[in-house]
C-alpha cells in the first residue's frame, strides 16, 4: 500500500494514468514526466538505497535533481532501472558485468567528425558492392 506521500506526489490517481508497457511485457510504467524516487521504487521492486547505490554505478542511470534535491526520474531511468534489475537479479550478472553488457548494448557513436565520415563511406561501399551483385 503507498503511503500518504507518494499518493500526494501523483498528478492523478493511478486509476486514471494513462500506463506504458514497461521493459519486455514487464511492469507498465504510467505516462508521466517524472517519477520520484519513492515510485520508481514501488513501480521496480527495487529499495530506493539500492536504486541509490545504482545511481554511482551505473552511467545510464542519472535522474535529475529538482530545486529542494529530490530526484526526478524519467521514463527512460525507469526502463533503465528495469533492465539493470534483469541483468543483476534474474540473469545473475555481477555488477560489473552488467555494466559492460549495458556498454555493449548501446549503439556507438563516432567520436569525430572524421569517425562519421570514415563510417558513412564503408557504408556507403558495402551498399555499392550488395548493388552491384545484385545488378544486371
Amino acid at each position: 500500500m503507498p503511503s500518504a506521500r507518494t499518493r500526494l506526489a501523483r498528478t492523478k490517481p493511478r486509476s486514471l494514468q494513462r500506463l506504458l508497457p514497461g521493459l519486455d511485457g514487464g511492469p507498465e510504467i504510467p505516462d508521466k514526466l517524472y517519477f520520484k524516487i519513492g515510485e520508481v521504487a514501488e513501480l521496480t521492486g527495487v529499495l530506493p538505497y539500492i536504486l541509490r547505490y545504482w545511481e554511482t554505478q551505473f552511467a545510464t542511470l542519472r535522474p535529475t535533481k529538482s530545486a529542494s534535491g529530490q530526484r526526478l526520474y524519467r521514463r527512460n531511468d525507469v526502463v533503465a532501472v528495469l533492465r539493470i534489475k534483469e541483468l543483476l537479479y534474474q540473469k545473475r550478472f555481477t555488477i560489473a558485468g552488467a555494466k559492460r553488457q549495458l556498454a555493449a548494448e548501446q549503439e556507438p557513436y563516432p567520436s569525430t567528425v572524421s569517425d562519421s565520415v570514415r563510417l558513412v563511406k564503408e557504408e556507403l561501399k558495402h551498399i555499392s558492392s550488395l548493388l552491384r551483385r545484385h545488378s544486371p
